[in-house]
């Protein structure tokens, strides 16, 4: 057992042993895919979260459950912040519906809630239907455009 060479062929023993390669993973470049659902309370609106939560799951993304609160009245109409207790409530309604949604979908960690002021899901729901939507901060711009199907006339599975 003193050389490791002696059961190299002797026509092979010039030639260094080859050591295993080592692969740096490859990470992808995109982010993980958001999917932004609105869960009114309405059972449609509780099938797309179910939907959601599995595409999630599929794609590796992150579900977002938002449910609108309406800005009150106040010297601009319809820019005062809704109330801590409106955001409350509806932030209640939206965790209780993506309690329901984890326990028939089996799908954890993948959700975050929020609320959002009407404005912000309009501006949201018009870039979904081929609006263009224009993100700006102070780190730069970024346009969000519609992208029509690769198939006219068939739809993704589950949309």
């Amino acid at each position: 057992m003193g050389d490791s060479t002696a059961s190299v062929p002797p026509e092979d023993r010039s030639v260094p042993p080859v050591e295993p390669v080592r692969l740096v993973p490859q990470l992808s470049r995109r982010p993980a895919p958001s999917l932004v659902v609105h869960v009114d309370g309405s059972p449609a609106a509780y099938g797309a979260l179910v939907w959601a939560l599995r595409e999630a799951a599929r794609r590796e993304g992150t579900v977002l459950a938002v449910d609108v609160v309406d800005p009150g009245d106040g010297p601009l109409p319809g820019q005062r912040p809704a109330g801590d207790r409106a955001r409350a409530t509806a932030l209640g309604r939206v965790e209780a519906q993506v309690v329901r949604a984890i326990a028939e979908t089996g799908v954890t960690g993948r959700i975050r809630t929020a609320t959002v002021e009407r404005p912000v899901l309009e501006a949201l729901t018009a870039a979904g239907r081929g609006g263009d939507l224009v993100l700006v901060a102070g780190a730069g711009r970024a346009l969000l455009r519609h992208v029509p199907p690769r198939h006219p006339g068939r739809l993704a599975r589950g949309a």
